[in-house]
């Protein structure tokens, strides 16, 4: 496979080039001013945060990123020599900007070419809350040269995230995949109910009520900060799954302030986050599995998984709920492998059609786990799927679901009543078996801190200056969240709809897509009208 945008990580919608050997680690001033170079939209937010003075402001633009080395990397991983990093100090709360502040790290790959350097574009991968030192020197590669000539590259850890003040909530389970509520075998949310409490119980107790601030409201506000330490009059952005929301959210409160804009599979800004969560990612699964399906039931004599779409899912579905009832050890690890570890790594693995194959072998070696019959090509399928995940010195364990915590939770309030949690989770285990009623069932949202503001209103206000990429069979971020999104920004934005599955649409077997792609980044000229890319080819 691929490896020029891997994350090794996964969250919720998802995080960039999943590599193959797989380990689950599982959304500026926002003052109102009157100076040009730092006005938020004060129409585009149901709330109004307090007003920057003009010596505030001022302040903010003469602040200049001091280039150097970049933050050492996780044990057994590299970083590319090229990428030159920073910090940036910038409020916690932007509605008492003289108070407290927090680090936002930056990375920058310097690849314009004078006489035709457009400007920068600013990359977020995405997660919610994974780290993005890294994604210009992993997107760089990807890029022709008419691109990589017209930008540099900006990379940064969102705030709260890996090298930008890093917030901890010391949760037992650090990784992500753990936050996700599969409900028991039999549908009860008992266990969920306790979980859920206790999580929000264990972040009120130790990160503390500072927590409320790391939201993607104030994470677009400190991108429109870096945006005046580089020096830019408007920044060019592309975001990946929560960073389409990310950048949706930044050209709603910066609409002066936003060039050109790619968001590469996307939500649907109107349901963050309890029903963008509990509406599309049963769907997006029944939508996405059967590719994978199809990829096993071609190999059938090999993996005997079934001969067709729906006897693999037959057979993935008994898997499953045999799980369920009785986890089986895993060789060589402390882990146990139960239904919704099955369920996270299939919908990781879903993200990338190169990662299929590989998929379907971790379904005949779960089987045969589960069955007490592993082969030596199970056990070795079984160590790349359970490797584990190296972590970047400095940046506590839980820190990526942590903030998926923060972030999920605090951008806008999730209905508080269980009942209804449960009430909603077996209809939905019912409707999509494949997510067994996980994505509605209850959250530590539900017993989450009230959020410091309301969510920011997406709107089509603006220049005609977004690119919405969407694949038609995406687990992570569904066609319909692509759909709503294109929808609230209106006449502002253009779709290229791609007849393919996976999360991700450039550079993934679209010639059509990737043309449009590149022809807007190099002439800032969206298509004039919507377009469905057909093309794909497998690479």
């Amino acid at each position: 496979m691929r490896t020029t945008r891997s994350s090794g990580k996964s969250g919720f919608p998802g995080g960039r080039r999943l590599a193959a050997a797989l380990a689950i680690s599982a959304l500026a001033g926002a003052g109102l001013t009157a100076c040009d170079e730092n006005t938020e939209n004060p129409s585009s937010t149901r709330s109004k945060a307090a007003p920057q003075t003009k010596a505030a402001t001022r302040t903010a633009g003469a602040v200049k990123i001091v280039w150097g080395e970049c933050p050492q990397p996780a044990k057994g991983t590299s970083r590319d020599s090229r990428l030159a990093c920073g910090t940036l100090k910038v409020p916690l709360d932007y509605r008492n900007p003289a108070g407290a502040k927090i680090d936002v790290a930056v990375s920058r790959l310097a690849t314009a070419t004078p006489g035709k350097r457009h400007g920068v574009l600013l990359l977020n991968p995405g997660g919610p809350a994974l780290g993005g030192l890294d994604m210009p020197a992993t997107m760089a590669p990807t890029l022709p040269k008419s691109v990589l000539d017209s930008y540099d590259l900006i990379g940064f850890d969102p705030r709260g995230v890996e090298h930008s003040t890093p917030q901890s909530c010391g949760l037992q389970d650090p990784g992500v995949a753990g936050l996700f509520p599969y409900p028991a075998a039999d549908g009860s949310i008992t266990k969920n109910i306790t979980l859920a409490k206790t999580n929000a119980d264990k972040c009120a107790d130790t990160a503390g009520d500072k927590l409320k601030y790391f939201t993607t409201a104030n994470t677009a506000r400190d991108i429109d900060r870096i945006r005046l330490a580089l020096g830019e009059r408007k920044i060019s952005y592309w975001g990946q799954s929560y960073g389409t929301y990310l950048g949706a959210v930044y050209r709603s409160l910066f609409q002066n302030r936003t060039d050109r804009m790619i968001l590469e599979g996307n939500v649907d800004p109107t349901k963050v986050w309890a029903d963008e969560v509990a509406d599309s990612w049963g769907k997006g699964m029944a939508d996405r599995f059967p590719d994978a399906a199809a990829v096993a039931a071609a190999q059938d004599s090999t993996l005997a998984l079934g001969d067709s779409v729906k006897q693999v899912t037959r057979t993935y579905l008994t898997l499953a709920d045999r799980l369920d009832r009785k986890p089986v050890a895993v060789p060589g690890t402390p882990l146990s492998l139960d239904g919704p570890l099955l369920r996270n790594i299939t919908y990781s693995m879903l993200l990338h059609n190169d990662t299929l194959p590989p998929l379907t072998a971790f379904w005949k070696a779960a089987a045969d786990l589960a069955d007490g019959s592993t082969t030596k090509a199970d056990n070795a399928v079984l160590q790349q799927i359970f490797a584990d995940t190296p972590t970047s010195p400095g940046v506590p364990a839980d820190n990526q679901a942590t903030m998926f915590l923060a972030l999920t939770c605090g951008d806008a309030e999730w209905p508080h009543d269980p009942d209804s949690y449960a009430a909603r989770t077996a209809a939905d285990r019912k409707a999509w078996p494949l997510t067994a009623g996980m994505p509605a069932n209850i959250w530590a949202c539900a017993y989450w801190t009230k959020p410091a503001e309301q969510p920011v209103t997406v709107t089509a206000k603006g220049p005609r200056n977004t690119l919405i990429l969407q694949n038609r069979r995406d687990n992570a971020t569904p066609w319909e969240g692509g759909v709503g999104l294109h929808k609230a920004l209106g006449a502002s934005s253009a779709l290229v709809g791609v007849d393919n599955g996976g999360h991700y649409v450039y550079d993934a077997g679209s010639t059509c897509a990737d043309k449009a792609t590149v022809g807007f980044l190099t002439t800032g000229r969206l298509p004039g009208e919507d377009t469905h890319c057909t093309d794909v080819k497998q690479k």
